[in-house]
């Protein structure tokens, strides 16, 4: 039976406990350098820490390296590589190919999205000389992950919701091009949420000062199933910057909806144990979300792109039909909170937000009005009594378990086993008193060993079978209750099985004999690992180039063209506008290119 697996971010130890305890089967998180988010790195203590917790529950722990290293990081890359496999985390997340020709133990090697895992030769390479995961690029439509599944068989990772990097499988050099600042070093400067204006040959505006590179958020709730049936092992959310609402309340819309996928099908199953019983209702829509987006999944639907804005719009939450001075009317379903944060876009689509300050029946009474109009559609950014019920929620994740409970020749016996047959019992010696009581001992038994609440195990059976009604003092249940739960949280520890796993130098044939920039081939160990693949001409990264990168700093499926209603297959008559297309803010001007045959288009610094 195939093992779907639920892989959640970690900002740091009390976010990564959060997304076990809500539901992930498993965790992805920084150490404390070369992670691609630089800014949400983690000390091996806490990831120790971490690593205990979620094993208890047979989830994983995965540990990002993916940046791409220099010579002089490539020691202490090593040496961390070692430390996190001795903190028994199950995996590492590389794009640095220099990695498979160290000397490092039998940790699983994950294939970083960001090693182009677009390319489908490229993916089949990375397949053929080991890699026994590999991170697919969001930008993949469901029949290409048909093909790739078809075509390799490593397990294959996709990303289901979260933040979408506008460049093609997270492979971006406009950040550093404009200021140093890597994307590929984990200090990416986020230039697609700036402003440009778009013009094409002549100077003609297409659009002005835009977020023209900014994206909406992808969620693929609808489409779980379908990836599901193609192939996809595991189903990742993105968000290692996120805050730790985010994360709870966006694993636990992506547990519930699985469990109901799961619960009709008996070909596949969740990848850890144990059950989340939570105490609210997960909603995406009222997390930071810039309007969502299935991306390129399906045939091109939905729009893609977020250009009014790149922050978080939340959820539209209704209509404005009358202001006063110092008020508004919303016609609305929802509630309306004391605190709450709710956003509109003026009439130039330009996006402003108000704190609500007083509410009364439908009439709102804001700290200010900022320009609000009659008509309106009102967004809710900031919804307070959510965010309060997630930060006090007490959702607990529960293993279930069935206990037994017996008379022996000179005392008693206690016996536990969970859902995955790990197996516990205790016995003592204890003088047998007959209990004279109306109430059978046995029910007050059964009572007191099903008291499991500050523990992992939930006890769905408790069997009592005693030769006679007997007395036994609560504090000696207690002490047998506590004592076979630490024994078979023990043997659930020892019993878990870190998969190991090696990378051996192999000849086979890398598919391109000359590689580019976009390789980030920033060290001598990358270098000797594409010419053992039979790599001929090999480009330094941009970062340690020493002449100017004259290709494509974005290759994206974005296109302007498309939502600019410019697109041959939109509009016959599209030719209003001369190319190339240039993208200007206030310092720079950069050359948009089209690949038509391939919808891509491509981003250079003019």
């Amino acid at each position: 039976m195939r093992r779907l697996e639920l892989l959640a971010p970690a900002r740091n130890l009390e976010t990564g406990i959060a997304a076990v305890n809500f539901g992930a089967d498993a965790v992805y998180i920084g150490p404390e350098k070369f992670g691609a988010r630089s800014a949400a790195s983690n000390s091996l203590k806490d990831i120790e820490k971490l690593v205990r917790h979620a094993h208890m529950y047979h989830a994983k722990v995965y540990a990002t390296i993916n940046t791409i290293l220099y010579d002089n990081d490539l020691e202490n890359a090593e040496k961390l590589i070692r430390d996190i496999y001795n903190s028994g985390a199950d995996a590492v997340i590389i794009q640095d190919m220099g990695i498979l020709e160290m000397d490092i133990p039998r940790i699983p090697l994950h294939a970083s999205t960001q090693a182009d895992n677009y390319d489908p030769e490229r993916i089949k390479f990375l397949d053929s000389i080991g890699f026994p995961r590999i991170v697919l690029a969001r930008e993949l439509s469901l029949p290409q992950i048909k093909d790739i599944r078809k075509e390799t068989k490593c397990e294959l990772e996709f990303f289901i919701h979260g933040a979408l990097c506008v460049s093609l499988s997270g492979r971006c050099y406009m950040s550093v091009s404009m200021g140093g600042r890597s994307a590929n070093r984990g200090e990416c400067a986020q230039p697609c949420r700036k402003k440009y204006t778009l013009a094409d040959a002549d100077d003609e505006i297409i659009s002005k000062n835009r977020y023209q590179l900014s994206l909406r958020d992808m969620n693929q709730t609808l489409n779980l199933k379908d990836l599901i049936d193609a192939g996809i092992n595991s189903l990742k959310i993105e968000g290692r910057l996120k805050e730790i609402n985010y994360v709870k309340n966006v694993v636990s819309h992506y547990r519930i909806t699985l469990d109901n996928i799961l619960e009709g099908r008996s070909d596949i199953t969740k990848a850890s144990s144990g059950r989340s019983y939570f105490d609210f209702i997960p909603d995406p829509h009222k997390t930071f979300n810039r309007s969502y987006t299935s991306y390129n999944l399906k045939e091109r639907s939905d729009p893609i792109s977020s250009p009014y804005t790149p922050k978080s719009t939340g959820k539209e939450t209704g209509k404005i039909s009358e202001t006063g001075n110092n008020w508004f009317k919303l016609i609305t379903n929802e509630k309306i909170n004391n605190g709450d944060g709710l956003a509109f876009f003026d009439k130039e689509k330009n996006l402003f937000g108000i704190k609500v300050n007083r509410v009364d029946h439908y009439t709102i009474f804001p700290l200010s009005m900022n320009g609000i109009f009659k008509d309106a559609i009102v967004y809710r950014n900031h919804d307070i009594l959510f965010e309060k019920n997630l930060s006090v929620s007490r959702t607990v994740r529960k293993i279930d378990a069935t206990m037994s409970f017996s008379d022996t020749k000179s005392g008693f016996k206690l016996s536990i086993t969970d859902e995955d047959n790990f197996f516990a019992s205790v016995e003592i010696d204890d003088p047998k008193e007959i209990s004279h009581s109306e109430k059978t001992g046995s029910e007050k038994i059964k009572i007191q060993l099903s008291k499991l609440g500050g523990t992992l195990f939930n006890a769905s059976d408790v069997k009592i079978s005693l030769t006679d009604n007997y007395f036994i003092p609560l504090s000696t249940l207690n002490n047998m209750r506590r004592t076979v739960v630490e024994k078979i949280l023990e043997a659930r520890l020892d019993g878990y099985k870190i998969t190991t796993s090696e990378i051996k130098k192999t000849d086979i044939t890398y598919p391109y004999k000359k590689i580019d920039f976009r390789h980030n081939v920033s060290n001598h160990l990358a270098e000797i690992f594409y010419r053992r693949h039979g790599v001929e001409i090999i480009e330094k990264s941009f970062e340690t180039s020493d002449r100017r990168i004259t290709g494509p700093l974005m290759t994206t499926k974005l296109c302007f063209k498309y939502e600019n209603s410019l697109c041959p297959k939109q509009n016959i008559n599209n030719e209003k506008f001369k190319e190339p297309f240039y993208l200007i803010d206030e310092n720079i001007k950069y050359r948009v290119e089209f690949d038509c045959k391939n919808c891509f288009m491509l981003i250079y610094r003019d």
